[in-house]
């Protein structure tokens, strides 16, 4: 049997890293479709100043990985490099407004999960941010390792696609609560790193234990959210 040729190999991972972030991005304008991307073709209410520049943010921290990914793809790893360092600044708006965000929709008394109190709900979205945060901390540490960098910044995005999959307006999401949330949010992470192993043969560490830590991290932001502790902690930031 011939081997398969290594550039083919190559356009084989640059195309999965590009539907990955594809398929990403759609579920996060599917998600947000209502409330801010065709917000005009809906009757929502109107969004604060912070909700429209965290929707923003969001969107170019999306965009921005399928484009890096393509520049990738076609030879143009200068480039790449230079909004590398849009993309590290980003990410920390990502961070910085995703908190404010939390603490605003706590103080509003906002969840999405009936069944969840909004400070307890606040673990979800503070937890992901961390999860976020160490990812893509991780992944830049190691930008000169692309076998790293790339795996662990797609986990990165795709680890924010939580509040997007909440709010898809299907029944069996909108009914399951969070269990579905995080269920879909996992499988799809679960499916780019089935997918990985099975076209190099083995599990990549970089997702082994990235992929670990966004799995682990939700029944721990649930066991968090539950205890006085939290309360009393989500109750000084929003008071």
């Amino acid at each position: 049997m011939s081997a398969i040729p290594k550039s083919s190999g190559k356009s084989v991972s640059r195309r999965f890293y590009l539907w990955a972030g594809a398929f990403a991005a759609l579920i996060v304008f599917t998600g947000f479709a209502q409330t801010f991307y065709l917000k005009g073709m809906f009757e929502t209410p109107a969004l604060s100043g912070l909700l429209m520049m965290h929707g923003v943010i969001m969107t170019l921290w999306f965009a921005l990985f399928i484009v890096q990914v393509r520049l990738n793809a076609v030879g143009r790893n200068d480039l790449h490099r230079r909004l590398g360092v849009f993309g590290a600044i980003l990410a920390g708006l990502v961070v910085a407004v995703g908190v404010a965000v939390a603490i605003d929709s706590g103080r509003r008394g906002f969840t999405p999960a009936p069944e969840v109190p909004p400070l307890v709900f606040m673990a979800v979205p503070l937890f992901d941010l961390a999860v976020f945060t160490v990812l893509v901390a991780v992944a830049l540490w190691h930008r000169r390792r692309g076998d790293i960098h790339k795996r662990l910044m797609l986990l990165a995005t795709v680890s924010l696609l939580t509040a997007a999959i909440a709010r898809i307006p299907l029944g069996f999401i909108e009914q399951g609560g969070l269990p579905v949330f995080f269920g879909l949010m996992i499988l799809f992470v679960i499916t780019c790193v089935a997918i990985d192993t099975a076209r190099i043969r083995r599990l990549h560490p970089a997702f082994g234990w990235g992929s670990g830590l966004i799995i682990l991290s939700v029944p721990l932001r649930l066991m968090v959210g539950g205890t006085a502790s939290w309360t009393q902690f989500a109750s000084w930031l929003v008071g």
